[in-house]
């Protein structure tokens, strides 16, 4: 009896003991379900911290690189502006204080543009002046006085073209009308005295169309009796001779010479023509001292003084002369060459 009270004992304690046990189960479980959620909050809080984190750190990669960014821009505009404070002291010799107290109105970005070009064009035109050169004014002085001086002897210069230009017109013009004038003259006593010489026929100059240097040449053209009119160049020996004494002796009478010389020119001639020309060279030697060069006889006659070559003695030539005005016993008997 007293082991079934202490068996229903121990089996009250027992079912207790499990009661108790499961009660403390469901607070275990229900306590790992609340830590299981708590983890899995405390996991998603976690990686939320993460990624704040690691935004975070980008942020301040990013940070850290707009700084150094900053740095180098601000070390640049350091130098920069310690650049310009030493070319404001070295180019316009005044400190940037002391400009920015001359002028406190601040320029527009398009008025510190224009501003620039303007300081860069002036420099640039400056530099190629180069080296600042202490003489200068001296040196002006100078190239004005000389350019004076130039400027003078030019001015003279183009007066003096002027008067040449002006004295070669003229000349031009009295030689044109001297020339007109010549030509006439000579071309009629050519005409003249190439009837004379010819018994008859025409003679006569023309001028032929000018040339590349604007001047015209003369022809001489002559129509012998019985011939047709031609240039001279188509005649005779003969005719060619007598053509040119023509001509001779009309410019001879335009312009008178105190001596002739005339080599030869007979030599070609017939015995008519000859008896022509000596009569018209006698005529002429009125005004005219001839010397004519011939062996012609006829040529001879005419002759107040003959000059010529004999040989008395083999091998020994002598000059004689005879002079037919003289009195016949005081003339020298030679046999004229």
């Amino acid at each position: 009896m007293q082991e079934q009270e202490q068996l229903s004992a121990q089996t009250a304690e027992h079912q207790r003991q499990v009661q108790s046990l499961r009660a403390e189960k469901q607070r275990l479980e229900a306590r790992g379900i609340e830590m299981e959620r708590e983890f899995e909050q405390t996991r998603v809080r976690s990686t939320q911290v993460d990624d704040a984190l690691r935004m975070a750190r980008q942020k301040l990669g990013d940070f850290r690189e707009e700084r150094s960014k900053h740095e180098v821009e601000r070390a640049r505009n350091d130098s920069e502006r310690e650049h310009l404070r030493q070319s404001c002291i070295e180019e316009l010799n005044a400190q940037p204080e002391d400009l920015i107290a001359e002028h406190p109105a601040l320029l527009t970005g398009e008025e510190l543009r224009v501003a620039d070009s303007q300081y860069h064009e002036m420099k640039a035109r400056i530099e190629s002046m180069g080296p600042v050169n202490m003489m200068a004014l001296e040196e002006y002085n100078e190239c004005e006085q000389r350019f004076g001086f130039l400027g003078r002897e030019r001015d003279d210069l183009l007066q003096s073209i002027t008067d040449t230009q002006q004295a070669i017109t003229e000349l031009d013009q009295v030689c044109k009308q001297k020339f007109e004038e010549a030509f006439a003259f000579i071309n009629q006593h050519f005409a003249t005295a190439f009837h004379t010489l010819f018994g008859g026929g025409t003679g006569e100059m023309r001028l032929s169309e000018p040339d590349s240097s604007g001047e015209p040449g003369i022809d001489v053209v002559a129509q012998p009796p019985g011939k047709r009119l031609q240039n001279v160049l188509l005649l005779s020996g003969g005719e060619k001779a007598m053509t040119a004494l023509a001509l001779l002796i009309a410019i001879f009478r335009y312009q008178p010479s105190p001596f002739c010389i005339l080599d030869e020119v007979d030599a070609p001639l017939d015995e008519a023509n000859v008896a022509r020309f000596t009569k018209l060279v006698s005529e002429m030697s009125a005004g005219t001292q001839f010397i004519v060069v011939t062996h012609n006889r006829k040529t001879m006659e005419m002759a107040s003084v003959l000059y010529g070559v004999t040989m008395q003695e083999p091998g020994v030539s002598k000059l004689v002369s005879v002079r037919w005005d003289e009195p016949a016993a005081a003339q020298a008997a030679t046999n004229a060459a």
